[in-house]
């Protein structure tokens, strides 16, 4: 039994030295929380400066694409307005040309009118000018 006891006396005198040792360092110290909250103060500082200048980063970068974008809408909107330009000469020049073939077909139908008065027939016109061509060949 006294070596059981002597066991028991080793072990219990370990643990309670293990005990101690866990209550002193459990203990809170004020120099080292101190740097600790000094060192999680730092950090939490420089994250934020981090997420800051990254902010700033992505804030310049949606600028410039945004910049860009309104640059090539203008250049768009710039081909566009040629376009439509474009677009109106081009129908003023057809109204333009139907008018002045409307007015030909007129001057047409009036000469035409005037041939027909002084004995022009339209299938005597045709074997006519078949006819000279063939003199002028010969």
């Amino acid at each position: 039994m006294f070596y059981g006891l002597a066991s028991f006396t080793d072990q219990f005198s370990f643990s309670f030295l293990n005990w101690n040792c866990y209550l002193d360092c459990a203990k809170p110290d004020p120099e080292v929380n101190g740097d600790t909250e000094k060192n999680f103060a730092e950090l939490l500082s420089e994250e934020l400066k981090l997420r800051e200048s990254q902010a700033l980063e992505n804030q310049r970068r949606a600028d410039m694409a945004l910049l860009e974008a309104k640059k090539v809408a203008s250049q768009y909107q710039k081909e566009a307005d040629k376009c439509n330009s474009g677009m109106e000469t081009c129908e003023q020049a057809r109204e333009k040309a139907e008018l002045a073939l409307v007015a030909q077909k007129k001057v047409t139908s009036l000469w035409e009118l005037r041939a027909r008065q002084k004995g022009w027939k339209e299938g005597a016109a045709k074997s006519n000018t078949q006819s000279q061509g063939k003199v002028q060949t010969s």
